[in-house]
């Protein structure tokens, strides 16, 4: 199933009425991306596309504060891509670490 969000009322189902493009899978390393453009959703090439080459684009699926544990399981990659983080899921934020105080902060 492929869910793209056009605006904050409007999503496409590629699974009701969709043309082949449903069947473009993800990829960590792309050579497609989806462009949204007044409401209408484009596949546009990256690179050059060689003759048989299958396509794929970055999914970035978001991540929920109530994901289960096994969500990187559940949304597992198997693009085979070099640079394959192993999930069709965004990378997780990470918090920016605190700076360490200087010498003269901890003095006082």
């Amino acid at each position: 199933m492929t869910l793209f969000t056009i605006d904050a009322k409007t999503v496409v189902d590629a699974g009701v009425d969709g043309n082949d493009a449903r069947y473009i899978n993800h990829s960590c390393d792309p050579n497609c991306e989806v462009v949204i453009a007044d409401g209408v959703l484009l596949v546009q090439a990256l690179r050059n596309v060689r003759l048989g080459e299958e396509l794929g684009y970055e999914y970035s699926l978001n991540r929920a504060t109530d994901d289960p544990p096994d969500i990187e399981q559940i949304y597992a990659c198997r693009c085979g891509a070099a640079t394959c983080r192993g999930t069709m899921l965004v990378a997780p934020k990470t918090s920016k670490p605190k700076p360490k105080p200087s010498k003269a902060q901890t003095k006082k």
